[in-house]
C-alpha cells in the first residue's frame, strides 16, 4: 500500500460538507442520544454483557467514526445482530462464569476490529461492490421491516420469541390473551405524536416524545397499567486493557471473529451505502472499513461491545436532519451527560414509547418506490425480492450472505453470456459505431472490427473468443481482424495467453492479421513484454488509426 492509499484512509477533509458543523446537528444528536442510551440497555441484555459495556461501546463507536468515517448519517454503536452473535460465540466457547464470557467477548471485539483494519489496508473494501443496488434496496426494506416487527412485543407488553419476523408474528398471535392494551395505547400514542411532530415541525421529535414519556412515568403509576420501563442499571468508569485469556482461547476467538467481522461489515455497509445513495453522498468502502475497525478495536480495549452502523440509529440520525458527522459527536456528548447525570431519567423511559421512537425512525425506510421502479424497468427486480425475503426469513447475516451470493451469481451469469459487437464507420467520419444499431454504417472490405462488451478475464475470455471466431467464419472475406479492447483496463494471465493464442491461430491457420485498438497502457505494456514479436506494431490508441493501418496494409501489402 502506497502513502497515498494510507492517507486516503486516514484523511479527514476539513473542506468536506460532512465535517462542517450545522445547527441542525444539535437536534439530530439529541434525538439520536435519546434512542442510543436506552437501546444500549437492551443490547447489553442481548449480548449477555453489562450496561457499562454497552455505554463504552457507544462512546467508542461515535467518537472513532467521527474521526475516521465519512458518512454524515452513520451512527456507529451496538447493534442487535452483533450483540446476539457475540453472546452466542462467547457462550459456545466458554459456558462458564459470566466474567470469563465477558472477557472472551471483549477479545472477539478487539480481533474483529483488527480484522476490519487489515481488510481496509489490503484495499479489499471494493469487494463491497458485489452488494448491488437492487440487493441494497431489498436489504434496507427488509431490515427496516424486521426491526419494526421486533418492536411489536415491546409495544404489546409481552415476551415473544421468533427466529424471524414470521415466527415472531405467529408467536404474538398465540400470546394475544396476554397483550397489554394500555402498553399498546401508549406506544401508538407516542408514534402518532412523533410522526406528527416530524411532519409539521423541525423539533427533535424523538427526544420530545421520550421526554413526555419520562414525565408520564413520574406522574402516573405505569406499572399498575402493565406498562414496562427500562428499569435500573449500574454504571462505572470504563477500564482499559487487554482481556486475560490463554493462547488457545485467543485462537478460538480469532476463528469466530470472522463471522462477527462479516455481520458488522454487511450490516454497516448496507446502512452506509443506502443513505449515501439516497442523498448522493460519496463513501469509500476502505475508509469505512478502517473506521469500523478502529471503533471496534477501541471498544474492545475499554471493555465494550461490538459496534456497527446500525440501521435504526442511522435512520434516526438521518430523519432528524443530520447535516454532518458532528451529529454523532453531539450524540456522544449527550450520552455521556445522560449517563452521568440522567441515569434515573433513563430508567423511567416507558418501553413502548422507546419502541415507538425506533419505529418512527424507520417508517420512511419502508418507501417502496425504489423497488417499484425496478419492476417498471424490468431489471433485477427478482434480485431485490430475493434479498428482501432472505433477510426477513434467515436474518440479517444469513440473509445478506444469500443476497451477496445472488449478486455474484448474477455477475457470473452476465459474464457467462458474453456479447461481441461489430463496429462500422459512420459516413467516413472516423467514428465507429455498433453496426446493429446503425445499419447505414457499412463495414470495410476485408476488415472485421469487433468489440467485446465485457472485460477480458479468465471467466469471460473463452466465451468471447468463441463468438469472435464465429463472426470471422461468417465473414469469408476477412483478412484483417481489429479488436477494440476499450472494456479491458488490464488483462490477467489467462486472458493474455488466450489473446496470444487467438492471434497466432488466426495468422497461421487463416492468414488473418490481428490488430488491437483502444489498448490501455497496462494492457499495452503487458502484451509488448509477453509477446513483443507479435504485438510490436499492431497496438493502436483508436479504432480509426487501426482501420487506417489495415487499409494501407491491404492496399500496399504493408503500411506506408
Amino acid at each position: 500500500m502506497g502513502q497515498r492509499d494510507v492517507m486516503s484512509i486516514f484523511s479527514i477533509n476539513s473542506n468536506s460538507a460532512n465535517n462542517t458543523f450545522k445547527p441542525l446537528d444539535i437536534f439530530a444528536g439529541l434525538s439520536v442520544a435519546s434512542i442510543l442510551l436506552p437501546e444500549a440497555v437492551a443490547y447489553a441484555a442481548i449480548g449477555s454483557l453489562s450496561i457499562q459495556a454497552a455505554l463504552s461501546a457507544v462512546l467508542a463507536g461515535l467518537i472513532c467514526y467521527a474521526l475516521f468515517g465519512a458518512s454524515r448519517f452513520a451512527i456507529v454503536a451496538p447493534t442487535s445482530s452483533s450483540a446476539a452473535l457475540v453472546a452466542a460465540a462467547s457462550l459456545s466457547l466458554l459456558p462458564g462464569s459470566p466474567e470469563q464470557r465477558a472477557a472472551l467477548s471483549f477479545a472477539l471485539v478487539i480481533l474483529t476490529g483488527c480484522g476490519l483494519m487489515v481488510v481496509a489496508f489490503a484495499r479489499l473494501g471494493r469487494l463491497s461492490a458485489f452488494i448491488s443496488r437492487p440487493v441494497l434496496h431489498g436489504f434496507s426494506f427488509a431490515l427496516a421491516t424486521t426491526i419494526i416487527i421486533k418492536q411489536l412485543p415491546i409495544m404489546l407488553g409481552v415476551s415473544a420469541k421468533g427466529g424471524n419476523p414470521f415466527s415472531l408474528i405467529a408467536n404474538l398471535i398465540d400470546l394475544a390473551p396476554q397483550w397489554s392494551w394500555w402498553s399498546l395505547a401508549a406506544g401508538v400514542a407516542a408514534l402518532v405524536l412523533l410522526l406528527g411532530l416530524k411532519k409539521y415541525t423541525k423539533l427533535p421529535a424523538a427526544f420530545i416524545v421520550l421526554a413526555i414519556g419520562i414525565g408520564a412515568a413520574y406522574l402516573v403509576d405505569l406499572s399498575a397499567l402493565h406498562i414496562s420501563m427500562v428499569g435500573q442499571f449500574d454504571l462505572g468508569m470504563p477500564r482499559v486493557g487487554i482481556p486475560d485469556l490463554s493462547k488457545q482461547q485467543w485462537l478460538s476467538a480469532a476463528e469466530l471473529a470472522g463471522g462477527l467481522l462479516v455481520i458488522i461489515f454487511a450490516e454497516s455497509w448496507g446502512s452506509i451505502r443506502s443513505f449515501a445513495l439516497q442523498h448522493g453522498d460519496a463513501v469509500e468502502p476502505n475508509r469505512e472499513l478502517f473506521a469500523l475497525g478502529a471503533a471496534n478495536f477501541v471498544s474492545g480495549l475499554i471493555r465494550g461491545m461490538p459496534v456497527g452502523a446500525g440501521f435504526s440509529a442511522s435512520s434516526a440520525n438521518e430523519s432528524s436532519g443530520a447535516q454532518s458527522k458532528w451529529a454523532g459527536v453531539v450524540a456522544a456528548l449527550c450520552v455521556l451527560l445522560l449517563a452521568a447525570f440522567g441515569k434515573s431519567l433513563i430508567e423511567h423511559i416507558p418501553e413502548p414509547v422507546l419502541a415507538a421512537a425506533v419505529v418512527g425512525a424507520l417508517m420512511h425506510s419502508l418507501n417502496p418506490k425504489p423497488i417499484i421502479a425496478l419492476w417498471r424497468m424490468n431489471r433485477d427486480q427478482y434480485l431485490t425480492l430475493a434479498a428482501l425475503i432472505s433477510v426477513l426469513y434467515f436474518g440479517v447475516l444469513h440473509g445478506m450472505l444469500i443476497a451477496v451470493a445472488l449478486s455474484l451469481a448474477s455477475a457470473i451469469r452476465t459474464f457467462s453470456q458474453p456479447s461481441v459487437r461489430e463496429l462500422t464507420e459512420l459516413d467516413s467520419t472516423r467514428n465507429y459505431v455498433d453496426h446493429a444499431n446503425h445499419p447505414e454504417a457499412l463495414p470495410h472490405k476485408n476488415i472485421l472490427i469487433l468489440r467485446p462488451e465485457e472485460p477480458l478475464f479468465f471467466a469471460s475470455v473463452d466465451g468471447i473468443f468463441d463468438l469472435i471466431k464465429a463472426q470471422i467464419h461468417a465473414r469469408s472475406d476477412c483478412k484483417i481482424l481489429i479488436l477494440s479492447l476499450e472494456q479491458s483496463s488490464d488483462l490477467d494471465s489467462s486472458a493474455a495467453e488466450s489473446l496470444i493464442e487467438l492471434t497466432q491461430i488466426l495468422s497461421n491457420k487463416y492468414q488473418i492479421v490481428t490488430l488491437l485498438a483502444r489498448v490501455k497502457d497496462p494492457v499495452r505494456v503487458l502484451l509488448q513484454k509477453t509477446a513483443p514479436t507479435i504485438f510490436q506494431m499492431n497496438l493502436f490508441w483508436s479504432v480509426a488509426d487501426a482501420a487506417d493501418f489495415a487499409k494501407q496494409f491491404l492496399a500496399n501489402g504493408k503500411p506506408s
